[in-house]
């Protein structure tokens, strides 16, 4: 029998001062590491990943769970697809 995925542990994965298409390629990178149904929050500052993070996430059939604009920038958590 196999654990299924923490539920509550969420890495969060600094992008910040990147420009695009960095934050995309390196979640992609991330995220191929990672098991299905794992989560992982992105933190970015190019304004662009507002529209590249969601794009990825539903062309790649992750699922994103909450886009939020921070200080810095903005802020996804991305649940892992298969």
């Amino acid at each position: 029998m196999t654990a299924a995925p923490s539920a509550g542990v969420v890495e969060t994965y600094d992008l910040r001062g990147l420009k695009c298409p960095l934050p995309v390629l390196k979640t992609r990178k991330r995220l191929a590491a990672m098991r299905q149904g794992e989560r992982l929050w992105v933190e970015t500052s190019d304004a662009l990943a507002v529209i590249d993070i969601p794009h990825f996430c539903a062309e790649d059939g992750h699922a994103l769970e909450s886009s939020l604009a921070t200080a810095t920038g903005h802020r996804f958590l991305i649940r892992k697809g298969s």
